[in-house]
Parts: structure tokens; C-alpha cells; sequence
């Protein structure tokens, strides 16, 4: 009779399968991307006639950002608060975990950000270049560059665009 031997061998299987659950199993590391991702909610700061701001949100959104737009008058005291430095203005501010996004900055630099966790206060592009994610006019691209900024107000190159085109990366982790 071998269905005896059968219903005997899964008794004993599922007992250690019981068992086996209710030993501490290890710890697996949640890889960097996953940990970023988890943090993708990103509040958006526009003014409420800023065509191009609404469609950056867009471009965040079909990133997988989880985009929280705020419409204000005057942005001035959300860029004094994040530490915009003089020079890296543009038409919106964001943040996301703990940093300040400000302009039409690429989602896949942002992302990059979050994955990498440097030690900066956040990224720009400064001004409203044409081509930049939210900046799209037919086939014309400017060149344009991701800034990474500390608290002091210095900024340094994090990554190099044409329009949509990434040409090169810097920061820290890219010498």
C-alpha cells in the first residue's frame, strides 16, 4: 500500500515546514534601488499657472514618483527654506527625502540621488532649459547641468544633459 506511506511522508513534511516557519529566518539587505523607491514620495511646489511645472510633475509620476503637487503665489519662502542658492533658481521647488529639488531635474538623476544618499542638500537646473523634462519644444535641446548643492550654497556638477540626452555623470561616487 503505498498511499499510507504517501499520506505519512506529507504529514511529516508539513510538520517540518511548520516548524521551519517559526525559526528566525536571516535577515535578506533590501538592495539600494528598492530602498529608494520605497521613498519616491515627492512633494512638488508650482505656481498654479506653470504649465511646465505641471508636466515635470507628470515626468516624476511616470517615473514611479509618488508626486503631491502644492500650488502657492509666491514660492520665495519655500526656496529660502530648502537653501536654494542665488544662481540655481528656477520655476519649482520639490522635496524628497530629506532633499531639495529645484528646476526641471531629469527623475533618473533623482532617483540616482536617493540610491546614493551624497551628502548634499539637493539638485537643480537652474533657469528653464529647453529640452529638460517639463521643457519639451519640438526637436530643439539645450545643454544644460544637473547641479548637486551643499548647505553653504556651493554647488558642483552631478550629471551633464543635451534635452533629454544624459552626456555625463559627476558627484561624488563619479570622478
Amino acid at each position: 500500500m503505498k498511499l499510507p506511506r504517501l499520506l505519512l511522508s506529507l504529514t511529516a513534511f508539513t510538520a517540518m515546514a511548520g516548524l521551519a516557519a517559526c525559526e528566525p529566518q536571516p535577515e535578506v539587505p533590501t538592495p539600494p534601488a528598492a530602498a529608494a523607491d520605497a521613498a519616491a514620495a515627492i512633494t512638488v511646489y508650482k505656481s498654479p499657472t506653470c504649465g511646465c511645472c505641471g508636466r515635470w510633475a507628470d515626468h516624476l509620476a511616470e517615473a514611479g514618483f509618488a508626486v503631491r503637487e502644492v500650488e502657492l503665489e509666491d514660492l520665495h519662502a519655500v526656496k529660502h527654506a530648502n537653501g536654494i542658492p542665488p544662481g540655481l533658481g528656477s520655476c519649482h521647488t520639490a522635496e524628497v527625502a530629506g532633499y531639495a529639488i529645484e528646476g526641471h531635474v531629469p527623475a533618473a538623476e533623482i532617483h540616482r540621488l536617493l540610491a546614493e544618499r551624497p551628502a548634499v542638500a539637493g539638485l537643480a537646473v537652474p533657469a528653464m532649459p529647453i529640452g529638460s523634462p517639463g521643457m519639451e519644444q519640438g526637436g530643439r535641446t539645450d545643454r544644460y547641468v544637473v547641479q548637486a548643492f551643499d548647505a553653504e550654497g556651493n554647488s558642483t556638477p552631478y550629471a551633464h544633459y543635451e534635452g533629454p540626452r544624459r552626456l555625463s555623470t559627476d558627484g561624488p561616487n563619479h570622478n
